[in-house]
C-alpha cells in the first residue's frame, strides 16, 4: 500500500542540539497510529515539520499519491492540501457558540471578498449539524463554546479541523485534561476517524495508548527507536530503558 505521508532521512538542529536525527516514518491512508518517546524526543519537532511550522536541514517529506514534497509548501499550503493539526491546549472561539465555531472552519474560499459574501445555507446547516453528530456535540450546537468541559472543547476543536476535511490529522495528547468518560469517548472518536483517513496521536498516557490499540512508533533522540503493538515495543529493552523504566 502507499503512504500518504512518507518522512524520510530528516534532520534537524537547534544551536547544535538535534531535535530530529535521520527520522524516518510512513503512514497509510487509513491508518491510526500511536507516537511516544520521553520529553525531548521529537515528538513536537516531528510534528513542526510535517505541518511546514520548521524547515529541516536535510530529508524529505513526502505527501499523497503523486508524492509530492511538502518541504516547498507554505503552513497554509499544507493545511489546504489535507493536514490538520490539533494542538494539546483547545483553541476555539469561546464566546461563539459550538455551531458558530463550526461554521466558521468549514472549507469555503478564503478570498476577502468572499468571506464578505458568504452566506450560510441549508447545505452548510446540515454540514455543521454532521459534524457536531460525528464528534458528540449535536446536543451542544447552541451553547457556547466557553461553556463546554475540557474534553468537549477539544472535541469541537477535532470537529472544526474536520470541518477542512482532512486526510491527515495531527493530534497531540488529547487525553490530557479528561474525564475517564471523555478519555473513552475520545478513544472511540480517534479510531472511527482512523477508518477514512490517517490519524497520528502524539501522547504520554500508555493506558490511552493502549486503549487506541493500534501500531506504535516510539521515538528517542529525533529518530525511530522501535515500532510495533504496544505489547511488542514494551518488551524492547531499550524502550524499557530510555522511557518506560523511568
Amino acid at each position: 500500500m502507499t503512504a500518504l505521508l512518507e518522512v524520510s532521512g530528516v534532520s534537524k538542529s537547534f544551536d547544535g542540539f538535534k531535535a530530529i536525527n535521520g527520522l524516518s516514518f510512513s503512514i497509510g491512508p487509513a491508518e491510526l497510529r500511536a507516537v511516544i518517546g520521553p520529553n525531548g524526543a521529537g515528538k513536537t519537532t516531528f510534528m513542526d515539520i510535517v505541518t511546514g511550522k520548521t524547515r529541516p536541514d536535510r530529508g524529505q517529506v513526502l505527501w499523497g499519491e503523486r508524492s509530492r514534497s511538502l518541504l516547498k509548501l507554505s503552513e497554509a499550503q499544507i493545511a489546504r492540501a489535507g493536514i490538520g493539526r490539533k494542538f494539546q491546549r483547545p483553541t476555539v472561539f469561546e464566546d461563539q457558540s459550538v455551531a458558530d465555531n463550526l461554521t466558521m472552519a468549514l472549507k469555503a474560499l478564503r478570498g476577502p471578498f468572499a468571506v464578505l459574501c458568504w452566506k450560510p445555507s441549508a447545505a452548510s446547516a446540515a454540514r455543521v449539524a454532521e459534524l457536531a453528530g460525528d464528534v458528540g456535540l449535536a446536543e451542544r450546537l447552541a451553547h457556547k463554546a466557553g461553556e463546554l468541559s475540557h474534553g468537549q472543547k477539544q472535541w469541537l476543536e477535532i470537529g472544526m479541523l474536520l470541518a477542512q476535511e482532512p486526510r491527515l490529522l495531527l493530534v497531540d495528547e488529547p487525553a490530557a485534561g479528561m474525564t475517564l468518560a471523555e478519555r473513552e469517548q475520545t478513544t472511540t472518536l480517534l479510531r472511527r476517524l482512523a477508518e477514512t483517513r490517517a490519524v497520528v496521536v502524539v501522547e504520554h498516557d500508555m493506558d490511552f495508548v493502549r486503549r487506541l490499540n493500534c501500531k506504535v512508533t516510539v521515538l528517542h533522540q529525533g529518530s525511530v527507536l522501535a515500532e510495533g503493538s504496544l505489547d511488542h515495543v514494551s518488551a524492547n529493552p531499550e524502550v524499557i530503558d530510555v522511557y518506560l523504566g523511568r
